[in-house]
This record gives structure tokens, C-alpha cells and sequence, in this order.
């Protein structure tokens, strides 16, 4: 773990080892899976370092230390779902504390701040991360966080990382980034100046579509204590087998995140020429408002796509007529996805917030898998010839 730093080796060969060394008690390549709740004890008091598996587990450690290394931070934590990993961030928070959060992200997301926290007195305002003087005219003495996704799901818009840290800790505020889209591949928030990045490892980190799972980043030793004694406390961990497939998936990130770049961008510029898409949201495309901002702050684009198709009839129309693109909720795995934000990720957003930030009826969001270009080219085209 700790001879693979930040700057001796590159990002895949890190992926691939960190974390990962062989084990030492039988030189296993791959990290084992310890499947056991507790651990023996040689008399009161005396043990190896391991009591109980909520709190301690070999595999976990394994991956948390890997995660940590591949966002440039101190330590990692591991949670049962991307939900469960922002919910122990948020409870980093006391009542009274206020947050301002972007107002395009993950319905999820809302619905925990809006139907859960509220309750307990955390206050929030939504605000357009992408302007600035917005975030600043937000802030009040009680501002504890400034929480973002980037890009953010589903309009693909993108928050100013750097500038956003700034304005966070000129008001001693942390900044939280949902790093999910981008994966820390493409995008390396704690390096911009954040102080706790996020993923659902449900989605790119995981890869396959085989398992729910969540990781927090933390930059700061101190950060990390409080999290390390929330994750125990709350309780909300992986299964050891989740962190062993997060582990094997990790190692092939880099291949996966550039294959998925690749379709992405030969997809989105099919469809922002195509005649029956009114307009198409991806940061790799130099009409995206924030193209500029994409590639300072991004190492890659990723694999998301949201696509205008006009209408809800549209929508169920193209839906139904791919054929390599499932319909399904989740992002991120080798298989291409496309998804209806209203009906599916986005329904716990009100209908005029969404309309208000363009998640219309007829948006589709497409999850661009790793399946072979030009086979994928060919299912968007005719699933779009049927539309007219």
C-alpha cells in the first residue's frame, strides 16, 4: 500500500497493485476474501488487530487503501451502496448546519437531503453550481458543506472544482464531490481541492453490473477519524465478497474508462448531428458550454450521454427499439444502458426543478458500455430511423 505513492508510478500500474500486494502468508497474487464475522482472540485483550468484521476486514482494507491511493487521498472508507457512503458524509453534519448542494444531480441524492435530513435540522439550498456568484451569494455563517457532482447526472454539467474549493474554505466550509460520472480516472477532485470525494462503486469502480456498493475519500487526516468512527458506528459496510469484486474490477479501470471515452464521443457526435436529437449533453463535445472547463479539469470524458429527443413518445419509441442499449437503471458497466431520467433515476425531483433544468420527458441518458463502436453506432442509428 503504502510504496505505491502518487507520484512514483502511473495510474493503471497503481490500480493494479495498490492496495493489492501479494498476501503474505501464502503469496496469493489476488487479495483473499475473508468471509468470517469475527476473529479469535488469544486471551483477553490480546488479538491481531482484527475483533470484529464491522470494523475491521482484511478485504475491505484492501480495497479502502486502493480507492485512497487512486484519489490521491489518506484514507479510504467503504459503504453497502453510493446512498449509504453520502449518508455517512452527512453525518459528519449537526443540526443547524446548512449545506448548499448543486441543483442538478442524482434524484437519490435530493430525496436523502430533502425527505430525510431536513428532519433533523440540516438546512439546504440548491443553487447552479456552474455559476459562481450563485455559490457565493449562498453562503451564510452556518454553512458547513458545498456538496457537487461533476459531471453531473443527468445534464453532464460540470462544476468549477478548483474555484469551487476556494470559495468552501474562504467560508470554512469543506467541499464534497460526487466523483461518480467521472471516476477517479478521468477526474482527481481531491487533487482540484476538495476535501471529501464520493462514488457510487456501483457504477464505473464496480464495472459489471454485479454489485451495489459506495467508497468516501478523505483528504485530511482528520476528516478520515471522523468518518472512520461513523462507518463503525453507523454500521452501513460492504459485505467482504462486494470489496473483493471492487478489487478485481479496479485493476482493468483504466482500459474500461478509455473504451467507454471512446464510444461515448463517436455516439455523441453521431447524435448531435442527427436531425431527430434537439440536443445532445456530453463534456467531450466542443459545444458543450463548459467544454474548456472539461479538459482542465478532466483526464478523459467518460462514458455518459444524455440525448433531447422531444417528447415522452420519442423517448418510449427509441427505448424500445435499441437493441445493444438495455433499458435499465444504473450506469457504468461494460454493457451499454440507457435509462429515462423522469421515470426512472429522477422521479423524486419536483416536475418544475425538473423541467427547469432541462430533465424533460423526452431526455434519455445513455451509458455507453464498452461493446465494439461501430456496433453500437449502428443500434443508436436505427433505433433513430424509426423515430421519423
Amino acid at each position: 500500500m503504502s510504496h505505491y505513492d502518487h507520484h512514483q508510478f502511473g495510474f493503471s500500474t497503481r490500480a493494479i497493485h495498490a492496495g493489492q500486494e501479494p498476501d503474505p502468508l501464502t503469496g496469493a497474487v489476488t487479495v483473499p476474501l475473508y468471509q468470517t464475522s469475527t476473529y479469535a482472540q488469544e486471551a483477553i485483550g490480546v488479538h491481531k488487530g482484527f475483533e470484529y468484521a464491522r470494523t475491521q476486514n482484511p478485504t475491505r482494507f484492501a480495497w479502502e487503501a486502493s480507492m485512497a491511493n487512486l484519489e490521491q487521498g489518506c484514507a479510504g472508507f467503504a459503504f453497502g451502496s453510493g446512498m449509504a457512503a453520502i449518508d455517512a458524509v452527512m453525518r459528519l453534519l449537526s443540526s443547524g448546519d446548512h449545506v448548499i448542494c448543486a441543483e442538478d444531480m442524482y434524484g437519490g441524492t435530493f430525496r436523502l437531503f430533502d425527505k430525510v435530513l431536513k428532519r433533523f435540522g440540516v438546512e439546504f439550498s440548491v443553487v447552479d453550481m456552474t455559476n459562481l456568484d450563485d455559490v457565493k451569494s449562498a453562503i451564510r455563517p452556518s454553512t458547513t458543506f458545498i456538496y457537487t457532482e461533476s459531471p453531473t447526472n443527468p445534464m453532464m454539467k460540470l462544476t468549477d472544482i478548483a474555484a469551487l474549493a476556494s470559495i468552501a474554505h474562504e467560508a470554512n466550509a469543506l467541499l464534497i464531490v460526487d466523483n461518480t460520472f467521472a471516476s477517479p480516472y478521468a477526474q482527481k477532485p481531491l487533487a482540484l481541492g476538495a476535501d471529501i470525494v464520493l462514488h457510487s462503486a456501483t457504477k464505473y469502480l464496480g464495472g459489471h453490473s454485479d454489485l451495489v456498493s459506495g467508497i468516501v475519500v478523505a483528504k485530511e487526516p482528520e476528516i478520515a477519524e471522523q468518518l472512520r468512527f461513523i462507518q463503525n458506528a453507523a454500521g452501513a459496510v460492504p459485505g467482504p465478497m462486494e470489496c473483493w469484486l471492487c478489487l478485481r474490477s479496479i485493476k482493468t479501470l483504466s482500459i474500461r474508462m478509455k473504451q467507454h471515452a471512446e464510444n461515448a464521443m463517436a455516439i455523441a457526435e453521431y447524435c448531435e448531428q442527427h436531425p431527430a436529437i434537439s440536443a445532445t449533453h456530453y463534456p467531450g463535445l466542443p459545444t458543450h458550454p463548459q467544454y474548456a472547463l472539461a479538459k482542465q479539469q478532466m483526464t478523459g470524458f467518460g462514458g455518459m450521454i444524455s440525448i433531447e429527443l422531444g417528447s415522452l413518445e420519442q423517448a418510449k419509441k427509441f427505448t424500445t427499439s435499441v437493441k445493444l442499449f438495455t433499458l435499465a437503471e444504473s450506469l457504468g458497466g461494460v454493457e451499454s444502458l440507457v435509462c429515462h431520467p423522469v421515470s426512472m433515476t429522477h422521479g423524486s425531483i419536483p416536475k418544475e426543478q425538473r423541467e427547469k433544468l432541462g430533465i424533460t420527458d423526452g431526455l434519455v441518458r445513455l451509458s455507453c458500455g464498452i461493446e465494439d463502436k461501430e456496433d453500437l453506432l449502428a443500434d443508436i442509428a436505427q433505433a433513430l430511423d424509426a423515430l421519423s
